[in-house]
């Protein structure tokens, strides 16, 4: 765990919100302004403008799937073992949700990034307006309602059940610093429990394309690759020092993000960045699958691991989506992908219930295995069909709206 930075950090978040929610509000007034044309043109987003016209980047949800169930199975072992009940912490498949989540940031940048690239070379500009809402519709309704439902259960719900739970914030405090994007800062002071504390992910990638979608937009296309690879270099090398710790504090892991986008935007150029080599692709995918199932590939140091798993993830990720061996069509497992943004949202909700249950109940029925068995087969059941629920009658209701926002240049990959 990251250690609270230094008091004096704390004093200037203060101007920083307030000039972020001016921001924001900003966003959210155009957002409403132009909310009668999103109904005026609803019936136009079910046909051109639905998700099945864009074609999907192969290989890439399932990908999404494997990376959200990941991240499920790490905090079904740590929720598990804070609450006294066996669980599977001693294996490393357990304990890759970081990872996963690093590999999540490369995927956003190499496809974002590549789609912003992509607009500007096609249309000669970028949208910035469009790409914050359709950022908004994506993200948001998920977003504050994981937020509320949060703050709910643990200022509400435990409080009822007589469960303890220290809350070292004030609501008002967490409604600033996660409206205005930065529920990362808030995780670092507070450690405000698990259900809130995996937005910090959220924030990360949303403060990266807040200032990134502007820059492109600024600098001529064809300095796009070179200012993107001077900020990748010079940020890590920043990252990793103690002058700037408050960025690892902070969890400020910007650099996976733009370098992935630097993967992409070589690929818009027409260069090949994946192997030809259907052997190297081999040896490739093979370490990838070990990293996450064992201890083979840790460094003792967070420059070399950090190093290794970006160079690692980007690869992995430029190969499968220009695969030639395969692609993987499984309509279930492509599916995970679909929902992986609900995955990773939710499935704190489904371990929080299934693991109180047994704390009361586990003694008395199962044997150990048993019970690691069910509480891992219930927590990622309960997980999908919310998620599923969620994207199907929830979430599609706003990205159905992304396509009135999409510039052409975007309808042929996603």
């Amino acid at each position: 765990m990251l250690q609270t930075p230094a008091p004096n950090l704390k004093n200037t978040l203060t101007e920083t919100n307030h000039l972020q929610c001016k921001y924001l509000k900003i966003i959210n007034l155009q957002y409403l302004s132009i909310f009668n044309k999103l109904i005026q043109q609803s019936s136009c987003s079910k046909t051109s403008s639905s998700l099945a016209d864009l074609k999907r980047i192969q290989n890439l949800d399932p990908l999404r799937g494997f990376l959200a169930l990941m991240v499920v199975f790490n905090h079904i072992a740590m929720l598990s073992r804070s609450a006294d009940l066996p669980n599977l912490s001693q294996f490393a498949i357990c304990n890759r949700g970081p990872e996963a989540v690093f590999v999540f940031f490369s995927l956003s940048g190499y496809l974002i990034i590549g789609l912003l690239f992509e607009e500007k070379k096609k249309l000669g500009t970028i949208n910035i307006k469009s790409f914050y809402i359709r950022r908004i519709l994506r993200l948001y309704p998920v977003y504050y309602l994981v937020l509320f439902m949060g703050l709910f259960h643990y200022q509400i719900v435990l409080p009822a059940l007589n469960i303890p739970f220290k809350i070292n914030y004030n609501t008002a405090e967490a409604l600033l610093l996660n409206v205005g994007l930065l529920p990362n800062v808030f995780k670092a002071l507070y450690n405000p429990g698990s259900i809130l504390s995996i937005l910090w992910s959220i924030g990360i990638e949303e403060q990266f394309y807040l200032a990134v979608a502007p820059i492109l937009y600024i600098i001529p296309l064809k300095k796009h690759f070179k200012y993107l690879l001077l900020f990748s270099i010079v940020y890590f090398l920043l990252y990793h020092t103690n002058m700037f710790s408050f960025l690892r504090q902070y969890y400020l892991l910007y650099f996976y993000m733009s370098t992935g986008g630097l993967l992409a935007i070589l690929v818009k150029l027409g260069y090949r960045v994946h192997f030809s080599s259907w052997s190297l692709r081999i040896i490739m995918y093979i370490i990838f699958i070990v990293h996450f199932f064992s201890n083979l590939f840790q460094f003792s140091t967070i420059f070399w691991q950090n190093l290794f798993q970006l160079i690692l993830f980007n690869l992995v990720i430029v190969n499968l989506a220009n695969e030639s061996k395969f692609n993987i069509t499984n309509p279930f497992i492509n599916h995970l992908g679909k929902i992986s943004y609900g995955i990773y949202m939710y499935h704190m909700f489904a371990i929080h219930i299934i693991v109180f249950v047994f704390m009361k109940l586990h003694n008395e029925i199962l044997p150990k295995w048993a019970t690691i068995l069910t509480i891992n087969l219930f927590s990622l059941a309960g997980t999908l069909m919310v998620s599923h629920i969620s994207y199907k009658y929830y979430e599609l209701k706003f990205l159905r709206l992304k396509g009135i926002f999409r510039p052409k240049s975007q309808y042929n990959t996603q």
